[in-house]
């Protein structure tokens, strides 16, 4: 690769990466937000749905401004943005003051997240890309090891505002290599930005997760009810307006495919599973067994591991066996580890206790990721890719979003309980979705 193909994937790499850590490193920085700003269970969900709100809600038109205006113009301001809100998250002098400015750093977020990919395919020639892709994806698995690490050792040997301080050299030099090697590109076709569609995605997101969350501490009162109906009706109108538009957000005739619809009803569930899985064993880790947050950060490095090691042989056997057996079984397995940490005893052994669920639900992990990704991209046209790519994104960011919100539904006391059963049975409930969805050949 050239000089300026190598500063454009540094660039992609850590920016991508920088945003993936901020929505899960949060999690180790939880029982220490807590103690300081008496902050309760309800406020840590709005600390970490605050940012999956915002990002889960605008990636799809920020990728839009992307192709519209310049997709190198919309990866610098992200970057600045991202840079001066995780500064401003790291001053927070309140709850208050950090759930917004979270809400803040993820509109940046979703400025960042569409552009990665796009501009690799646009700065890198056809004969490079796929090297370029792969070591894009692979640094970017690399970087969900580091980052616990890191995380853990920064909040227990200084203070949680460093997981945002570190953030900004980060973006700093992301910064410059984008602006220095980064070439320009946007989408020649006219297009117009679906503000509308992104309009109501907001609003029905926002309505919904107000409602799951506030829900509890308001005693389901007529508001908190309200907000949730509220929410459905306008996701209802969200996809009447999307079936009419000529160029919409969300193109709802991709769905038509058996293989597209199943693949995104199953990231749904297991990314949905998957988010409220770790958002409550990390919490119950450091609060309740006594871990430290570095060794909280590091309880699912195995499962991180066997993905590493092992996603590419299961693009081999996907390509031999075809999706459908790897994508049943590999949530089903998933769902079981889960369970396994069900009955977790507050003097928990890593060891004995939660290195079998969390292998368990590694192997499951490992299984599906690779034939899901592939069974998204091979149910579309090529032309269409890459709004399918961008659909499935937003739909795994939109799961997260609504189920660390449900887990406090039944009260903070319950959450842990009821959080396993629910986590088990979305990632079992899209092994089954995916046996009856799923076919080996696109349909």
């Amino acid at each position: 690769m050239t000089k300026r193909e190598w500063g454009t994937l540094i660039a992609t790499i850590l920016g991508s990466g920088v945003v993936f850590l901020d929505s899960t490193v949060i999690n180790l920085a939880l029982p220490a937000l807590s103690k300081e700003f008496g902050a309760t269970f309800a406020d840590l969900q709005w600390v970490v749905d605050g940012y999956m709100l915002s990002l889960s809600a605008l990636i799809l038109m920020s990728g839009s401004f992307g192709d519209i205006f310049g997709r190198k113009k919309m990866y610098v301001i992200g970057l600045v943005t991202f840079g001066v809100t995780s500064l401003l998250c790291g001053f927070a002098t309140n709850i208050t003051m950090l759930i917004i400015m979270r809400i803040a750093q993820g509109i940046a977020a979703a400025l960042i997240v569409p552009e990665g990919l796009a501009l690799i395919n646009t700065n890198f020639p056809s004969e490079k890309r796929s090297v370029a892709i792969g070591r894009w994806a692979a640094w970017s698995g690399i970087s969900t090891i580091i980052g616990p690490l890191v995380g853990g050792y920064l909040i227990q040997s200084f203070t949680w505002r460093w997981i945002f301080f570190i953030n900004v050299p980060i973006a700093a030099a992301c910064l410059w290599l984008a602006v220095l090697y980064i070439q320009e590109s946007r989408d020649d076709r006219p297009r117009a930005v679906d503000y509308l569609g992104g309009f109501l995605t907001v609003g029905y997101l926002a309505l919904i997760t107000y409602g799951l969350i506030e829900g509890p501490r308001r005693q389901w009162d007529m508001f908190a009810i309200a907000s949730v109906l509220a929410g459905v009706l306008l996701f209802a109108v969200f996809l009447a307006v999307e079936a009419r538009k000529s160029d919409p957000m969300v193109r709802l005739k991709l769905f038509a495919s058996r293989n597209f619809s199943g693949a995104n009803i199953m990231t749904f569930a297991m990314y949905g599973a998957l988010s409220g899985f770790f958002f409550l064993l990390i919490i119950f880790l450091q609060e309740s067994a006594g871990y430290t947050s570095i060794q909280a950060g590091l309880s699912a490095i195995p499962a991180t591991i066997l993905l590493l090691l092992f996603s590419g042989r299961m693009g081999t056997y996907t390509e031999k066996y075809g999706p459908r057996i790897f994508m049943t079984l590999g949530p089903i397995v998933a769902g079981l580890g889960i369970l396994t940490l069900i009955n977790l005893p507050h003097a928990s052994n890593y060891i004995f206790n939660v290195l079998p669920g969390i292998l368990l639900f590694g192997i499951g992990l490992t299984l599906f990721v690779t034939p899901l990704t592939a069974t998204v991209m091979s149910s579309v046209s090529h032309q269409e890719s890459g709004i399918a790519s961008g659909i499935n994104n937003a739909v795994s960011r939109a799961a997260g979003l609504i189920v660390v919100a449900l887990l406090g539904v039944f009260g903070a006391g319950n959450a842990y309980l009821f959080g396993i059963l629910l986590c088990a049975g979305l990632s079992i409930f899209a092994g089954v979705s995916s046996f009856f969805f799923i076919r080996n050949k696109t349909t």
